[in-house]
């Protein structure tokens, strides 16, 4: 590896990966049956949804159900139907995680920097830049 492939932001980890259901009860169940079970509900309302956590290792299952028919997750599972909607990144600096990608020609989508889950500041990168996959980046609540 050479210095330019070298990360400007180090300390990035696996948060979660977010999973798009249409009933997070039901998913969870099903999950359960392979040994993870939920820790932590609750409901996002800017972006009306009920996530699920289920703690999977150092990292963890988000369970995204949608509350309302337009918002962003029903319309993933219309297009796409029911599976891996994100993967999050917790960062130590959320502001500068997206300078740097930004430098280095990374997309910021959505809505800029909102509120997440459990209070956390979240902004999300193109899955066009990332080999499909949308990526979060989470800077947790403190």
């Amino acid at each position: 590896m050479n210095e330019s492939s070298l990360p400007e932001i180090a300390g990035a980890r696996l948060l979660h990966i977010g999973i798009a259901v249409r009933d997070a009860a039901a998913a969870a169940r099903a999950w359960a049956a392979v040994g993870l079970a939920t820790a932590h509900i609750e409901e996002v309302a800017g972006e009306a949804v009920r996530v699920a956590f289920l703690p999977a290792g150092e990292a963890e299952l988000e369970l995204l159900e949608p509350l309302s028919p337009d918002n962003v997750i029903a319309k993933f599972i219309e297009r796409r139907g029911e599976g891996i909607h994100h993967m999050a990144l917790q960062v130590p600096d959320l502001e500068a995680a997206l300078a740097a990608a930004a430098r280095q020609g990374y997309n910021q989508v959505g809505k800029g920097v909102t509120t997440g889950a459990r209070g956390s500041r979240v902004a999300f990168l193109s899955p066009k830049d990332f080999n499909g996959v949308l990526v979060e980046l989470v800077d947790p609540a403190p």
